[in-house]
């Protein structure tokens, strides 16, 4: 009788055909990810930007520039204006003189109050042709050059016409009784029994706007200061007329961030 000889179930380990699954692992072998392909794995991806901000700050150098030179323009034109209205009206300043000043009473009391009656002319010009002053009220101050306040006046306002003279008249008192410390005191009587004359000056406070035509220009304020003046007390009830021969009267604008000299 014949052996018949069967196969073992068992998958031959060394020398046999490796199975569908094994070939498969064998053609595609795995290995692990290298830095570069992780890297790119979390990289976001690249977007370009837009040139927005690029945009935006020309657009600010263009308007910086545009209104430099707006503000280079409008200087220009206010210097060829200011030239015309300078050739037109050929303006000139209004010129201020001290014509009289009597003194009434002007003492200093035992309980150092200063008591002060003067009355006071001054003498406005005004030399332009084309040109019309318009002033608002006027208040004056005395006070000597050690800046002691004698007494104070005002004006009302008026209209200063071409080539107009005007002769302003106010009347300087010291109503409020105004008490001065012992030092002004002193200064005061020694000054008022000078020979000489007890040395004053006068300022003039107002606001004044130019006319032309129909043209007005925007209110300034100037301030006029005489200097030279000579007072002496009166004696009695007589009164006594103070030397102005030597008075020079200056014209200042006082503008509100700088001041012109005039």
């Amino acid at each position: 009788m014949t052996d018949r000889v069967y196969p073992s179930s068992k998958q031959p380990t060394n020398g046999t055909a490796p199975t569908t699954t094994s070939a498969a692992a064998a053609a595609n072998p795995s290995f692990p990810a290298t830095k570069s392909q992780l890297y790119g794995a979390s990289r976001p991806l690249y977007r370009p930007q837009t040139k927005r901000h690029r945009y935006r700050r020309s657009c600010c150098c263009s308007c910086c520039l545009w209104t430099t030179i707006l503000i280079l323009v409008l200087i220009l034109l206010v210097a060829i204006a200011g030239a015309i209205f300078y050739v037109l009206y050929r303006p000139h300043r209004p010129t201020f003189t001290i014509s009289s000043l009597k003194v009434s009473t002007l003492n200093v009391t035992s309980a150092s109050k200063v008591i002060t009656d003067i009355h006071l002319n001054v003498t406005a010009k005004n030399p332009n042709k084309k040109l019309v002053y318009i002033y608002d009220p006027i208040t004056i101050s005395l006070i000597t050059n050690d800046e002691i306040d004698i007494g104070e006046g005002s004006l009302g306002s008026f209209v200063h016409g071409n080539k107009n003279t005007t002769l302003l008249k106010a009347a300087i008192t010291s109503s409020n009784r105004q008490e001065l410390d012992e030092a002004s005191a002193g200064k005061l009587r020694s000054g008022l029994k000078s020979k000489k004359g007890l040395p004053l000056k006068m300022k003039l406070d107002t606001k004044v706007k130019a006319k032309m035509g129909a043209l007005k220009t925007p209110k300034v304020g100037i301030r006029v200061v005489c200097e030279g003046i000579k007072a002496t007390a009166p004696k009695g009830k007589s009164a006594t007329i103070a030397s102005t021969s030597n008075a020079k009267c200056k014209v200042d604008l006082r503008l509100k961030i700088w001041k012109w000299s005039l």
